[in-house]
């Protein structure tokens, strides 16, 4: 389909312009067309928001916002690593797929009109997502969980099309299921006229002290089942510095060599607590350049997404090591 007709039949393109969730998921930067549509990550001293340690502001298109986000909260909490017989899994301290589905309700529901931007807060004791707006014209605190009245249905519509919603009006149940799942405190929302506060009490043991950041990482290791890359990879390193931009590209495209692989496993087996900013980075440029592709091409957005190499990606990669 001409990619014009295809926006157009999206709605998010409607005359010749675009529309405003057409340009939040096609932009470069989000705030060119919204000032306040990007997102605040913060990780803030003791439990008041007095000391910032850390602040950052994401404000590409919303794909790349989220993304980022997750990144962001993957990096600044506490992960445990859990054996097993194949090896170790990381843990991160909250549920990732409730994080996920909470930053989604941010960014979905939030009012685009308001001066305020989408915030996330972590604290010493717990995680804040702060979303500006209140509850949506019709939507009352007991309806959460139950129904669901979208404030931007032209946005939750797209979001659903790409996987990122599993199915409409489920999103707060899914959260706390997750939570309950994970062995750890259903988060506490509280709603305002012009705010809804979504909090995930962190895991605070005796003496007031968080189970400290991972320090032990766990190494990446070349795949070899192609021959001709073979030779070449025991040359090098594995504490090889990622200053050159082909040094990360190799090692994605050399781990996708075996099998699909997503993108939390990828980061996991270069050694990262969680995926980074950079990783991300270059995992699009790749899937752009015709390198690496999905496997679940219907649904970007999906949590059962990985990705496989191409053609091009295994000539690539041959390219690199020679």
């Amino acid at each position: 389909m001409d990619p014009i007709v295809a926006l157009e039949n999206l709605h998010l393109l409607e005359g010749g312009i675009m529309t405003h969730a057409g340009a939040w998921l096609l932009a470069e930067d989000i705030t060119r067309y919204t000032l306040t549509a990007g997102v605040t990550c913060a990780v803030l001293r003791g439990v008041t928001n007095t000391h910032i340690i850390d602040l950052k502001n994401f404000t590409g298109d919303i794909c790349a916002i989220y993304d980022d986000c997750i990144a962001y909260m993957q990096a600044k909490l506490n992960t445990a690593l859990i054996p097993h017989a194949r090896g170790r899994d990381e843990r991160l301290e909250l549920p990732e797929d409730a994080l996920r589905e909470a930053m989604v309700n941010a960014i979905a529901h939030r009012d685009y009109r308001s001066t305020a931007k989408v915030q996330v807060h972590i604290f010493h004791d717990r995680l804040e997502i702060v979303t500006p707006g209140g509850l949506p014209a019709g939507m009352r605190e007991e309806d959460l969980g139950i129904r669901s009245v979208p404030r931007n249905p032209l946005l939750f519509g797209m979001f659903h099309r790409m996987g990122m919603v599993e199915q409409i009006g489920s999103g707060i149940r899914r959260i706390r299921q997750e939570c309950r799942d994970y062995g750890v405190e259903e988060p506490v929302i509280e709603v305002s006229d012009n705010w809804v506060v979504t909090t995930f009490k962190r895991q605070v043991e005796h003496g007031g002290q968080i189970t400290p950041h991972v320090t032990e990482q766990v190494p990446y290791r070349y795949p070899t089942s192609q021959e001709q890359v073979k030779p070449r990879f025991g040359l090098r390193p594995e504490s090889r510095p990622e200053s050159r931009p082909e040094s990360l590209e190799l090692r994605v495209l050399a781990l996708l060599i075996e099998a699909p692989l997503s993108k939390s496993i990828i980061a996991n087996s270069l050694g990262h607590r969680s995926v980074s900013a950079g990783l991300n980075k270059v995992i699009r440029a790749l899937r752009k350049d015709g390198l690496i592709k999905y496997t679940i091409p219907e649904k970007p957005g999906s949590r059962l997404q990985k990705y496989q190499i191409t053609k091009n990606g295994r000539n690539r990669l041959v390219e690199l090591v020679n």
